[in-house]
């Protein structure tokens, strides 16, 4: 049964969408993103272009995979309600082929600990998933297990996926997970990186578990 789904919220996946697209961080019809609703999820639908999109194109998915709404949803809905099903502190999934994110995922290279603020996406490394075809399952769940206790992921010869608490905090994810593809594949101009040991990085993810909290 479909969800009521604010104008609101229709209108800020909309806007995020399209802000991508201002951003270069999506081109064409490439990525999509989506909020959690209930036990389902409102995504953006497929192939169409977000200056061509409207509130009303937004698709709601239920639980049970059911998508109600006037258009297909992005042929990505099952990697997102995966992720949602497999973590629920997630509020929002973005996925998106963004060019320093999907340059390093094309060389199918996990990122190592070359800077510290890799910590700031769960631990000492960013995972690249397997191959698969996209909107498949076997995707799905290859991408699922790339994310285990991470917030975002590279996907080999595809591009990448984030998770935030909320569609600003996805939003604030991917801008920094992108500028941390760019300085690595930066830093590969000039040879490979001397990378943090374990322990440090493991010094570093511990100051990360309270930095920003309130006093």
């Amino acid at each position: 049964m479909a969800l009521e789904v604010s104008d609101e919220g229709r209108a800020a996946l909309l806007a995020a969408a399209r802000l991508l697209a201002e951003l270069g961080l999506n081109t064409g019809t490439a990525g999509n993103l989506s909020v959690r609703i209930g036990d389902g999820l409102l995504i953006t639908p497929s192939a169409v272009l977000p200056g061509r999109m409207q509130p009303a194109d937004m698709v709601y998915v239920d639980g049970d995979g059911h998508a109600h709404g006037a258009r297909e949803p992005s042929s990505e809905w099952q990697l997102h309600r995966d992720l949602y099903r497999a973590r629920p502190e997630a509020g929002a999934v973005i996925h998106v082929h963004s060019p320093f994110a999907t340059a390093l995922a094309c060389q199918r290279r996990d990122i190592p600990a070359f800077h510290y603020t890799i910590a700031r996406f769960g631990g000492d490394s960013i995972r690249c998933s397997e191959y698969h075809t996209f909107g498949s399952a076997e995707l799905s769940a290859t991408v699922v297990a790339a994310m285990a206790d991470r917030t975002a992921c590279l996907m080999a010869n595809h591009g990448a996926t984030v998770i935030g608490r909320d569609l600003d905090h996805a939003l604030q994810v991917l801008r920094e997970f992108e500028a941390l593809c760019e300085l690595y594949w930066r830093t590969l101009q000039l040879g490979p990186p001397v990378l943090l040991t374990v322990e440090e990085m493991a010094a570093v993810v511990e100051r990360y578990r309270s930095y920003g909290a309130r006093r």
